[in-house]
Order: structure tokens, then sequence, then C-alpha cells
């Protein structure tokens, strides 16, 4: 299966996610989505490095400098309590989307 483009809106919703299983930095970021969608999304670094910055903007993530796994530093991002609050309300209204393409792309007329 061919990687898509990630839908417009999604992309934080996935990073809120990612970043639910714990801290993080942005290339392990894109790597995980990668790795959780079996290579069938791709989170370019031109999307996902504005789009962490605009969560941690809104207080849905904070990130700090720390050393890496190869000893370099790395800017390592964590998930908030008001970015726990808004994945779980983005993973409602996703799911409810979701429900509802399925009924549109699954009826016979």
């Amino acid at each position: 299966m061919p990687k898509t483009d990630l839908l417009q809106g999604t992309l934080d919703l996935l990073i809120l996610k990612i970043l639910a299983l714990g801290p993080n930095h942005g290339w392990g970021i894109a790597n995980r989505i990668r790795q959780m969608s079996r290579e069938g999304l791709n989170a370019s670094q031109g999307s996902l490095y504005p789009a962490l910055h605009r969560l941690e903007v809104n207080g849905d993530v904070r990130s700090e400098m720390k050393p890496s796994e190869n000893n370099r530093r790395a800017r390592v991002y964590t998930l908030t309590t008001a970015g726990r609050r808004r994945l779980e309300t983005e993973r409602e209204s996703w799911e409810q989307f979701a429900l509802s393409m399925r009924r549109v792309l699954q009826a016979d007329s």
C-alpha cells in the first residue's frame, strides 16, 4: 500500500496519540506514525514540525532539550493535561466522522 499524505486536520490527532504513549522527539513521532500505520501514513518534516509548534503554542504539548540515544541534543515533546483532553475530544470527533464516511461509502443507493 503506498504511503498517503495525511488528510488536513489529522496530523494533530496522530501526534497527540503518539505522545500519549510517552515523550518523543520529532523524528521518533514521524517514525512511530509510519510503524503504527504499517507504512500507510507518512508525516513529512515540513508538516510535522509546524504542527508540533502549533500544538506547543496551544498548550497541548510542551518540549525541552534532552540528550538523544546517539548523545546529541534533541527537542523532546510531552503531552500536557490539556493535550490529553484534546486527544479524547479529537478522537471522538474523528470516530464519528469515520463512521459517517463508512455509512456513505457502503450505501447501495
